[in-house]
């Protein structure tokens, strides 16, 4: 079968009633996660994986798994979509990919173009999009074939370039990201190992032999985290909400985007590949760009709609271009990917080269709900802003105890366990003591979910080799691999030694 046939039988899945639902849903849900400041697509996405596996219990396998993913992506997306609102409105970012919106959308707003900016950001939103599902489309099948090549001694490098690239671009400090990919690493090794049948780690506990469960770890790090957050800082920073008034830009403004817009899609979407630069990555060097190639620089932070629409689209194509990794290679190239990831794996998919041959449904019918998504997310955006700049106002006492609920009720529904709910309040405040002090949780979750693939691969790699450990550098792509991942690591760290510090400068 072509590209073009695969295609079409994707959209006959995504186009399954019940399929445009959990697309409708996800994307809306999506949409309120990016709004709500400090909840985030990573939150968003894990706290919604027992609700899906709760929906779609009664499918079989395959479509179950189709749906859910569906739904969680459209949830990933959406989330860039509405980040931007609060950015604008209350110059309060609703997750981190949105913090340079802030810089001109706020200063829009209080001149009286709020409706400009939430426009402007919504069309280069869905232009990014559209972009990277065309490159998804033309690249999925190639880059498959190439990785269908790869060895386990290829896999292995190929999944610490992952783990090294997320470590060194997550977080401020370069150990701290280490440390928590280490920890990430050691829960991975938890339970029976499939191999020998010894127990490791178990002490003695029946309910550790299944292994540590992925899906409790990302919901109480990252939902119930930011609850106890919220809680023990008293977190309740209520700004003023800006006008919206004309909701349509004028053809000036639609003049003075084109270009950024362009110019952010190509970006984000090639920023989105890497494993761990991911959106905030892509939206920082899209307005760090504009603002470079500008006659006049000086109008950035005073209210520039490039400042707005570069932004906004390089985010919105690199959480599309983070997918082509992990759907190709089965590697996640950010946090929210990770728990993607694992949400497959629950469903017994394996993300890879193999995902296309194995499964076509799920991964075509993905592609196929990421065109329908991106639609509907311009289509209810435009109408919808006032109704979600009227979220931002609920009440922190009516949201919490909605997010504690679903948290326990999903994680109980899958696991059936009272062990895991208490493993889950704990990971709470492990959670809100990670953010507290800086310490990444992304590199933790990569860490358990490519933990058991990276020593499967080692494992089979040095069983083919006799356990010649040269198989890593005897093979010309492994070598180029582990390279790039040392480089990954020890560049960062001989610039800070030499007196310079790794940051983006937005401001210059």
């Amino acid at each position: 079968m072509s590209t073009l046939e695969y295609l079409m039988n994707g959209f006959g899945t995504a186009l399954i009633w019940y399929n445009l639902i959990f697309a409708f849903v996800g994307v809306l849900i999506g949409t309120a996660v990016g709004v709500l400041p400090g909840i985030g697509p990573m939150s968003g996405v894990a706290l919604l994986i027992p609700v899906t596996a709760s929906i779609t219990g009664g499918l079989p396998p395959e479509q179950a798994a189709t749906s859910a993913i569906i739904l969680l992506a459209g949830v990933y997306y959406g989330a860039m979509y509405g980040g931007s609102t609060t950015s604008i409105l209350l110059n309060t970012p609703g997750e981190s990919s949105s913090v340079v919106t802030t810089l001109d959308g706020y200063q829009m707003a209080k001149k009286g173009r709020a409706g400009s900016a939430l426009s402007i950001a919504a069309i280069g939103s869905f232009v990014g999009g559209l972009v990277t599902i065309i490159a998804l489309i033309a690249l999925a099948k190639p880059l498959s074939n190439i990785a269908l090549k790869f060895g386990p001694a290829e896999y292995f490098s190929l999944m610490l370039l992952g783990l090294a690239a997320v470590s060194g671009l997550a977080g401020k400090s370069v150990t701290k990201a280490l440390i928590m990919t280490i920890c990430g690493l050691l829960l991975g090794t938890i339970g029976i190992d499939n191999v020998s049948g010894i127990a490791r780690f178990t002490f003695d506990v029946p309910w550790l032999y299944q292994g540590i469960e992925f899906l409790t770890i990302a919901v109480g790090l990252f939902a119930l985290g930011e609850v106890f957050k919220t809680i023990l800082e008293k977190d309740e920073e209520d700004g003023e909400i800006a006008r919206i008034n004309n909701m349509l830009p004028s053809k000036e403004e639609f003049k003075e985007s084109a270009g950024p817009i362009a110019r952010g899609s190509l970006l984000g979407f090639f920023v989105g590949i890497l494993p761990g630069a991911g959106a905030t990555l892509a939206s920082f060097f899209s307005y760090i760009l504009e603002k470079k190639i500008s006659k006049n620089p000086s109008k950035f932070g005073t209210g520039a709609i490039a400042g707005v629409a570069a932004p906004e689209t390089a985010n919105n194509a690199a959480s599309g271009g983070a997918m082509i990794p992990l759907l190709t290679l089965g590697i996640p190239g950010s946090g929210t990917t990770a728990i993607l990831m694992g949400a497959l794996m629950m469903y017994n998919v394996q993300p890879g080269p193999l995902l296309f041959e194995d499964h076509p449904q799920v991964a075509w019918g993905l592609i196929a709900s990421m065109f329908i998504g991106n639609l509907m997310l311009l289509i209810l955006n435009l109408p919808l802003v006032r109704v979600f700049a009227k979220i931002i106002e609920t009440p922190k006492k009516y949201l919490i105890p909605m997010i504690i609920a679903i948290s326990i009720f999903g994680v109980y529904a899958v696991q059936v366990s009272t062990y895991d709910l208490l493993l889950l309040l704990a990971c709470g405040v492990l959670g809100y003591f990670f953010s507290k002090h800086d310490y990444p949780i992304a590199p933790l979750v990569l860490g358990l979910v490519l933990g058991p693939m990276i020593e499967n691969n080692l494992r089979r790699a040095l069983t083919i080799s006799n356990g010649d450990y040269g198989v890593f550098f005897n093979r010309p792509l492994s070598l180029v691999f582990l390279l790039i991942t040392v480089l990954w690591l020890v560049v960062p760290l001989i610039l800070k030694r030499r007196g310079k510090e790794v940051i983006i400068n937005v401001e210059g």
